[in-house]
C-alpha cells in the first residue's frame, strides 16, 4: 500500500514540474539574431562618382564614331564635322530634344518633312523639329540634309580633310545663326582629335594624321602619353611646362613644340 501511495505521489510531482516548465517556455522572450553584412562581404561596392562633361563627350564620340565614319564614306562629309556637330547640337546626347526625339543635329521640320514632329523652344518658342526612331536615322538625315540642298554645295568642293573650311562654310550657308559656331566646332575637333576619324574613313592610320595635342582620358599617365607620341616623360613635361606629374581628365596636353 505504501509503495502504491509513493508511486501516485511521484507521478503527481512529475506532472506538476512538467506543466511549470511548459509555462516558462511560452512566456520567455527569444532574442532576434541580426546578420550584419559588410561591403567587403558583398564583394562589390558601386562607384557613384558622377562623370565630368568631358567624359560624357568622350563617351558620345566613341559611341557614334563608327556611324560618322560610314556617313563620310557614303556622302563625303568629314566624320570630324559630323561628330563635332553631334556633340554641340545634342550637348553630347544629353539635350531634351535628343533624349526625347533622337534628334542629334537640331534639324527643324522644314518644308517636305513627312516624319514625326515635335515642338521645342529654339530661336523662337515652340518651333517644329524632326523626330527619329533611332540615332542612326538622325545621322543619315543629317548627311542627306547637307548633301541634297544646293546651299551647301560649296562645302563639297573643299578638301574632305579641311574641317576648318567645313566649319566656316556651315555657318556661312546658314546652318546656324551663332557667329561663334565655326570656332566651337573647330575647338571640339581639335580638343578631341576628331580628325583621326577622317583618316580612318580614308583608310589611313591615326599616326599618319598630324597631332599636336592630346586630351587626357581616364587611365592616362604622363608615361603612357609620352610613349604614345614617341616622347620621354621629361620632354612631355618640358613642352607643357609642368613642375610635377599631376594631370586631370579632360586636360589638353601638347605633344609637339
Amino acid at each position: 500500500m505504501k509503495k502504491i501511495s509513493a508511486l501516485i505521489f511521484l507521478s503527481l510531482f512529475l506532472t506538476s514540474c512538467g506543466s511549470k516548465k511548459k509555462v516558462i517556455s511560452t512566456t520567455k522572450k527569444q532574442k532576434e539574431v541580426v546578420a550584419v553584412v559588410t561591403p567587403k562581404e558583398i564583394g562589390v561596392v558601386k562607384n557613384t562618382t558622377p562623370k565630368t562633361y568631358s567624359e560624357i563627350k568622350q563617351d558620345y564620340i566613341e559611341q557614334y564614331s563608327e556611324i560618322a565614319i560610314q556617313e563620310m564614306k557614303l556622302y563625303n562629309i568629314p566624320a570630324s564635322i559630323t561628330l563635332a556637330q553631334g556633340v554641340l547640337e545634342s550637348r553630347s546626347g544629353t539635350s531634351v530634344l535628343t533624349r526625347k526625339s533622337n534628334n542629334h543635329f537640331g534639324i527643324k521640320c522644314h518644308k517636305g518633312w513627312k516624319g514625326k514632329k515635335t515642338s521645342h523652344d529654339d530661336d523662337e518658342k515652340g518651333e517644329c523639329f524632326r523626330v527619329y526612331k533611332h540615332p542612326r536615322s538622325s545621322y543619315r538625315d543629317h548627311s542627306l540634309f547637307l548633301f541634297e540642298r544646293t546651299r551647301y554645295k560649296d562645302l563639297f568642293k573643299l578638301r574632305i580633310t579641311d574641317y576648318k573650311g567645313w566649319a566656316k562654310g556651315l555657318r556661312k550657308a546658314g546652318y546656324a545663326t551663332d557667329k561663334a559656331y565655326p570656332k566651337k566646332l573647330i575647338k571640339i575637333i581639335e580638343d578631341y582629335e576628331l580628325y583621326k576619324y577622317d583618316a580612318l574613313a580614308l583608310g589611313k592610320t591615326t599616326k599618319q594624321v598630324k597631332q599636336d595635342s592630346h586630351i587626357v582620358v581616364k587611365g592616362d599617365t604622363l608615361y603612357s602619353i609620352s610613349r604614345r607620341y614617341g616622347l620621354t616623360v621629361d620632354k612631355l613635361k618640358k613642352i607643357n611646362r609642368f613642375t610635377d606629374n599631376t594631370i586631370s581628365i579632360g586636360q589638353k596636353l601638347y605633344v609637339t613644340k
